[in-house]
């Protein structure tokens, strides 16, 4: 059974994760994505040359961080997507400093998220936010050389990397709502294997991604949308923080056609919109 994923550290902790639970004979095939080329586009950069190589046969599973999957559902035709394993913690963690409070007026915190940039500033508007891109040990060298006072990273890469002391303080999830998946597996494949998908991630990641499909939404957007087992909680905002739309219900059944109906009548798409012409201007 041949595992294609990305090469960075992180992406080859969690297909090794997933090869140990398939057990047998198992290859982990290292793919460079466009992403990883530097070439910019939506999300589908950091997955594109690893489904090419599903289409082509060259592997049988495609190993992806779940948030990377684009909204849109463009999976190749005959392919499926699942969460598999367990679900890391989804939040996000600050890195640098105990809390957002203790942060100076101006300090610079480090982030190439659309969505973190505008609910940092939807709750510090007297901060910088400075667009720090790269692997995680490269937002933190350039955290430890002072290119910025504190970072906010996933703390389930943090966690997978063995890094979880770099923590400062962990972000509230219905306020700094995570992306849809964030913290998830999602294995792609023709056929995946039963024994790897976790029912309950999977039953979340399709919820957290019905929310934003519908919602039309983008990565020129900042949405945020997690499922924590109790509320579905969604945030839509402007990419300086000057406007946002938070909302939650209750986690049943039809919570994620519910949260969209509500988000719509709340004005998200003209929000929507609007960011979009931020951040593409």
């Amino acid at each position: 059974m041949k595992l294609g994923t990305r090469g960075s550290a992180l992406a080859l902790v969690q297909a090794h994760a997933v090869a140990d639970a398939l057990g047998g004979d198992t290859e982990i095939v290292e793919i460079t994505t466009s992403g990883d080329r530097g070439i910019a586009g939506d999300k589908a950069r950091w997955i594109d040359t690893i489904e090419d190589a599903l289409e082509s046969g060259a592997i049988d599973l495609a190993v992806h961080s779940a948030k990377d999957v684009p909204a849109a559902s463009l999976l190749r035709p005959g392919m499926a997507l699942a969460a598999v394993l367990g679900r890391e913690d989804a939040r996000d963690a600050l890195v640098g400093c105990d809390s957002l409070q203790a942060l100076a007026p101006g300090a610079r915190v480090g982030t190439a998220s659309l969505r973190r940039r505008a609910q940092l500033l939807a709750v510090r508007d007297d901060l910088e936010v400075i667009d720090v891109r790269g692997n995680v040990d490269t937002r933190l060298r350039k955290l430890q050389e002072g290119a910025c006072d504190a970072l906010i990273l996933a703390a389930a890469g943090l966690r997978r990397l063995g890094l979880a002391e770099e923590i400062g303080a962990l972000l509230d999830p219905s306020i700094f709502v995570p992306a849809p998946g964030q913290g998830a597996l999602a294995v792609e494949g023709r056929v995946i294997p039963a024994a790897l998908v976790d029912a309950e991630s999977d039953a979340r990641l399709r919820a957290e991604r019905f929310v934003v499909e519908a919602l039309e939404a983008s990565c020129d957007t900042p949405v945020g949308v997690h499922h924590d087992g109790t509320a579905l909680h969604a945030f839509v905002g402007l990419p300086d923080g000057s406007a946002w739309l938070r909302d939650s219900v209750v986690a049943d059944d039809g919570a994620a056609s519910l949260l969209v109906a509500r988000l719509e009548s709340m004005g998200a798409r003209e929000l929507l919109t609007r960011a979009a012409e931020m951040a593409t201007s």
